[in-house]
């Protein structure tokens, strides 16, 4: 999210201050932006000595180039040292809010009075707090309620999120991409997301048999890495369908817009489970971009990515036979299915793109910054 804003801020307007990543010095000169990078590994900077260094790092970039304004992309570990420089003079920020990252936070402020107090401190300091979705928005004015940043929480702004229409599109060959991941027959239902509980991929296996009982040629793939493939693996041999679900594994960045095309029906059936939760759902708007009917959850702020009965269709998350019913009516439609995809991939060009969310922090970002 936070390269594809600074691909459309004006060049040279930030200074971008992060840590350290493979292969981000072969990227770097692609961003038309001064990047600071703090020379340890980027996951290191929650530590205490890579938030002083990081601090100390970012001091100096305030003192060489007097910013107006920062942004913060999540409020840990970047509040951190935002907050102590709002405090010696530095600029007003904000913090972006995804929703994982507050409900984090709300659970940590339950158990201990020094995060709590550390949390206030920080946010007390914050000028904005930008939300993904109005499901994000309402549990960031809950935490800051309960912190006494009563002000702050009457003034949470929603910019949803979106992707990139001229590079997630239809019309693009799969193929190749057919060839490669043996996506042969169909109709086939996608997935793209890590292989995580709360992403739901077992509601969509469980959900298989009664779509091929209907559509007997059926498939699902999903494209991502993470710990429950050998569970969902078992649990397709255990529904004896294997044969119709695929694994793919991971799908680089370059294939996506191919693998969306070789798809029928996209379906994102995640769930709050524990402290995850989707916040938006970029892949589904990625999916609408490529102008795919989409089958999403009623869960965090997916509803806020799929217009119910327009560009989709939203289900219970916990509900196989609801996610069967969806898939079934799509696939037995092809009119509804080109209906629906068209929409989605009209909202995306109207709505659901990165120039708009780019065009809506910046005139945040103009409202905020110091004169």
């Amino acid at each position: 999210m936070m390269g594809e804003l600074a691909l459309r801020y004006p060049a040279q307007s930030l200074v971008i201050s992060t840590g350290a990543w493979a292969g981000s010095a072969a990227s770097d000169p692609g961003f038309r932006q001064t990047i600071d990078r703090v020379p340890i590994g980027a996951k290191r900077l929650r530590t205490l000595n890579g938030l002083a260094l990081w601090t100390w790092r970012a001091a100096s970039l305030v003192r060489r180039t007097r910013p107006g304004f920062a942004w913060c992309d999540e409020i840990k570990p970047a509040g951190y040292p935002a907050a102590w420089l709002r405090a010696r003079g530095g600029p007003p920020f904000g913090v972006i809010a995804h929703g994982a990252d507050f409900l984090l936070l709300e659970a940590k402020i339950r158990r201990s009075a020094f995060k709590r107090w550390t949390a206030r401190r920080m946010l007390e300091r914050c000028s904005v707090v930008v939300a993904n979705s109005r499901w994000t928005a309402d549990l960031v004015r809950s935490v800051l309620e309960s912190l006494g940043c009563r002000t702050l929480a009457a003034d949470v702004r929603v910019v949803p999120l979106g992707t990139t229409p001229s590079r997630f599109r239809p019309g693009i060959d799969p193929a190749a991409v057919r060839r490669k991941h043996g996506l042969d027959g169909g109709p086939w239902l996608l997935t793209v997301a890590r292989l995580d509980f709360h992403k739901g991929i077992d509601t969509v296996i469980r959900a298989v048999p009664a779509i091929r009982a209907a559509v007997p040629t059926a498939r699902y793939a999903v494209a991502g890495i993470g710990s429950r493939r050998s569970a969902l693996e078992a649990l397709a041999r255990e529904l004896g369908v294997d044969d119709a679900v695929r694994l793919l594994g991971f799908v680089g960045d370059e294939e996506l817009p191919a693998l969306y095309n070789a798809a029928d029906v996209f379906v994102l059936a995640s769930r709050r489970y524990d402290l995850l939760v989707e916040g938006f759902g970029i892949a589904i708007v990625e999916a609408s971009a490529s102008a795919l009917p989409v089958i999403a959850s009623r869960s965090g702020g997916i509803p806020e990515a799929v217009r119910d009965g327009e560009t989709g269709v939203l289900v219970d998350p916990d509900n196989p036979a609801a996610v069967a019913a969806a898939a079934i009516r799509l696939l037995g439609d092809g009119a509804l299915r080109r209906r629906m995809g068209a929409a989605g991939r009209a909202a995306v060009e109207g709505h659901y793109n990165w120039d708009r969310v780019a065009a809506d922090l910046m005139e945040i970002d103009r409202e905020f910054r110091a004169p």
